[in-house]
């Protein structure tokens, strides 16, 4: 039984591997030829699009897939439950949509010259966004029922979609930053369109409905985790802002190269993560000791293969990155070495944020990320004058430790497991 237990989440973590780097694989096909028919200027546009999308989450998507995910865990449900709890998440999601929309019809002029953008794409932004929300909210619940080839199909098919748009649009009608954007709108919009079919056809979807007791749940949910959010934002995209007000967009769009390629460690350590939480979960609850060492056991393995695996970055990723993206872009590969470390304390920290998930009390893990965020952005201001591109870099990797440590340590108060009982973890072996 442990055997059969044992191979599905192997088999789980190999689909959700094999359907995150096919994911991460069409947009860096993509890379070598945007890099060559965009400018340094205008990648950094395209960087500045996907640094807002990044942004608009926190507000507008409220973590309510997360929400919806783990209501699937509450015991058993009742015929309409579910289905009216996807109707309400979707309720909030057209009104944060909308109020967002005002808020930024509002500060247009100012926004246009910040971000660098034209009004049309930071209000496209606003649609990405919510239509990324729908589908997340599809793939979440294949994740938690553990169908991992429907998670990959549908994830890589919208990423097949995207790449071949953008093709069409940049390469074969020219139309440069304005065609790679509307490229991801349509990809987002179309496949939104399917997620919302797919739940109504597994009956998972009741939209017509009121139910004010679990718009109040959704809302515990993911306003704690706004800090949440907010914070990865800071800590993970923020960056591109603070480059593009003091180097410009074109050391924005060469910076924006080497988080793509760093960014390929995080799809790998999210689609681990994707197929262990159920895994993790079940274990929990059942709250048996020697299962609680095993899994310390084989967490602290990782944390060791990982720590390894990011040396290799500093060696190689600057040629790699010269290869792909051409010359324009060699600057890139003076920091790569550095936002792939982070990432390894990212994948590091998934691992240790799932005690706090299935605690259902995140408000300290918002406090956490948010205050991370801010000494990245703190870091960032110093560094970035002192240092320039480098400086950007040496800060995410500070920032993801920061992350990392305190996040192990609110999951260790919010739900107990023997890391440091090391005589139990690792017995001797009597001789």
């Amino acid at each position: 039984m442990k055997s059969l237990k044992s191979s599905s989440f192997l088999a789980g973590t190999a689909v959700y591997l094999l359907s995150n780097i096919l994911n991460a694989a069409i947009p860096f096909a993509l890379l070598p030829i945007l890099t060559r028919y965009l400018s340094p200027e205008e990648y950094g546009e395209v960087a500045m699009f996907q640094t807002l999308l990044g942004a608009l989450a926190a507000f507008i998507g409220l973590s309510m897939q997360g929400a919806a995910g783990r209501k699937f865990y509450d015991g058993p449900l009742g015929e309409h439950e579910l289905k009216e709890y996807i109707g309400s998440c979707l309720q909030i999601l057209l009104v944060t949509s909308m109020l967002t929309l005002i808020i930024l019809i509002s500060l247009s002029t100012q926004l246009t010259e910040w971000i660098g953008l034209e009004i049309k794409w930071i209000l496209f932004a606003v649609l990405v966004t919510g239509c990324t929300v729908v589908a997340q909210l599809r793939l979440g619940q294949w994740q938690v029922r553990k169908e991992a080839k429907s998670y990959g199909l549908m994830q890589v098919a919208k990423s097949l979609l995207n790449l071949s748009l953008s093709l069409v649009f940049v390469v074969t009608l020219g139309q440069g930053v304005g065609g790679r954007i509307s490229a991801q709108v349509l990809a987002a919009g179309l496949f939104a369109c399917l997620a919302l079919w797919l739940l109504k056809r597994d009956e998972l979807l009741k939209l017509l409905i009121w139910r004010p007791n679990y718009i109040r749940e959704i809302l515990h949910f993911g306003v704690p985790l706004i800090p949440h959010v907010g914070g990865m934002f800071l800590l993970s995209s923020v960056d591109r802002f603070v480059i593009n007000s003091q180097l410009g967009l074109s050391q924005t769009g060469k910076y924006m190269v080497a988080v793509q390629f760093a960014t390929a460690l995080a799809l790998v350590f999210d689609a681990i993560n994707k197929a262990y939480v159920p895994w993790l979960f079940e274990r929990l609850k059942r709250d048996d000791e020697q299962e609680k060492c095993q899994i310390v056991r084989l967490t602290y393995c990782w944390y060791a293969l990982i720590l390894c695996g990011a040396g290799l970055a500093f060696l190689i990723g600057p040629w790699l990155v010269t290869f792909v993206a051409g010359e324009s872009y060699a600057k890139a590969g003076d920091v790569i070495g550095w936002l792939a470390l982070g990432q390894v304390f990212g994948g590091m920290y998934l691992l240790v944020t799932n005690y706090i998930f299935f605690s259902k009390r995140t408000g300290l893990l918002s406090l956490v990320t948010i205050s991370s965020g801010l000494i990245n952005v703190g870091l960032l201001l110093l560094l970035i004058d002192k240092f320039g591109l480098e400086g950007a870099a040496y800060s995410f990797c500070i920032a993801m430790i920061i992350r990392f440590l305190l996040s192990w340590y609110v999951a260790q108060k919010r739900h107990y497991m023997p890391w440091f009982k090391f005589t139990k973890l690792f017995p001797r072996v009597k001789t």
